[in-house]
Formats: C-alpha cells, sequence, structure tokens
C-alpha cells in the first residue's frame, strides 16, 4: 500500500513530535518531514514531495505560497479556533480541510484521510454559521446576480449539489452511476465555470446560492 505522504509545519515542539509519532504508527500515512517554522516552505512541500500539508493556523503565508505556486497540493489547518472570519479567509486561500482544537484522534485521522482521497472537510459545528455568512456576504455585496448569471448544465448542478453535501468524487460516480473519470471532468468544468479553486468553494457557492434563491429578491 503506498502511504499517503505528509508535511507538517507546527511551531510547538512537543506538539509536532507527538503528532509525527501518532501519525507514523499508521499504515497508510508517513510524515516525510516536520517543521518548526515556515521558512522556504514552498521548497519544502516541493523537495519532500508531499502530498497533504498539516499546519497550524498562524502560518497564513504557508497556505498563500504553497496554493500559489502548488495548488495541487492538499492543506490542512490545524488547531484552529471556530472563528468564521478565519475560517472564509483559509476557504477562500484553498485549504481543504479543518481539525479543531478539541478534535478526537480518530476524527484527526479521518479528516486526513478524507482530504487525501478528494474530499474537503468543515466540521460540522461550523458549516451552517460559516455558510449563512458567505451567503449573507455575496447577497450583502451585490454578487447575488452574478451568483444567478452562472448556467450549469443539469448534470453539473446534481454533482455540485453532491459535492456540497460531502460527498468524493467515487462517491459521486457511484450515485450518478458514471464513472469517476467523468465526474472528474464534471468537476473540473464547474470549477472553470465558477473561477473556484477547491470542492470546498464549490461547496460554499452550494450553499450561497441556495440561501439567496430562498430570500425575496431585491433586483430588477
Amino acid at each position: 500500500m503506498d502511504k499517503v505522504r505528509l508535511l507538517l509545519f507546527e511551531h510547538n515542539r512537543l506538539l509536532r513530535e507527538g503528532l509525527a509519532a501518532l501519525l507514523n504508527n499508521q499504515p497508510d500515512l508517513e510524515v516525510v518531514a516536520a517543521f518548526g517554522d515556515s521558512e522556504n516552505a514552498v521548497q519544502k512541500v516541493r523537495e519532500w514531495n508531499a502530498q497533504v500539508v498539516l499546519l497550524d493556523p498562524g502560518l497564513r503565508q504557508v497556505v498563500e505560497q504553497v496554493k500559489q505556486e502548488s495548488p495541487e497540493i492538499k492543506l490542512i489547518v490545524m488547531d484552529l479556533f471556530p472563528a468564521q472570519a478565519e475560517i472564509v479567509y483559509f476557504i477562500k486561500a484553498g485549504v481543504c480541510g479543518f481539525i479543531l482544537k478539541d478534535a478526537n484522534i480518530d476524527d484527526f485521522l479521518r479528516t486526513i484521510r478524507s482530504v487525501a482521497a478528494g474530499a474537503n472537510v468543515l466540521p460540522p459545528p461550523m458549516a451552517t454559521s460559516l455558510f449563512s455568512q458567505i451567503a449573507e456576504q455575496a447577497v450583502r455585496e451585490g454578487k447575488a446576480e452574478l451568483i444567478e448569471a452562472v448556467r450549469m448544465t443539469k448534470r453539473e448542478r446534481e454533482i455540485i449539489q453532491l459535492i456540497a453535501e460531502g460527498l468524493s468524487n467515487k462517491e459521486i460516480a457511484q450515485k450518478l452511476n458514471l464513472a469517476t473519470y467523468t465526474v472528474k471532468s464534471h468537476v473540473h468544468n464547474i470549477l472553470e465555470k465558477l473561477a473556484l479553486h477547491t470542492r470546498l468553494q464549490v461547496a460554499s457557492y452550494a450553499h450561497t446560492k441556495e440561501t439567496f434563491e430562498n430570500q425575496p429578491r431585491q433586483y430588477s
């Protein structure tokens, strides 16, 4: 079995070493390197050929640098308090998953495996308030007309809804009786049409659009 290659950025040495030991005890995960600072972060990601990068929320610049230089890398923010502004920032920056400060080991490992498999993970306590905020902000800033104007095929709308429900490409393929590569192609087209970069952003779009459609129209 090929192990998922993880790169860890964590300021706290005790936590960093403990997490590395925990993850390396898993049969399908491997921490290829762990660092206490973000110096040369992009270069380190390239050198260690990491698939998933875990980092604490104080390393914002790492998120921006890595997603700009290596958009295929999956990022997980750890030790995050449920502050909406922070979550919104990280979603827009391209983060794929979040692990709360009080997460248990099972949730921690499940999040890593889900993100590595292509899913986007937002802890349930954050989801409703986050998506509500994004929707309200979109309408407030006059973006509702733009949201409504994006035209999707029936199949693309189905896939957007399933992404919003948290399904992976493989699960969507099984549900719609499609080949996985066909779903990947649809997801690529959806991202292109919406000018988005991650599935989590697609999910937030779906919730935003649903909220807008359920509100009284204020546009002529």
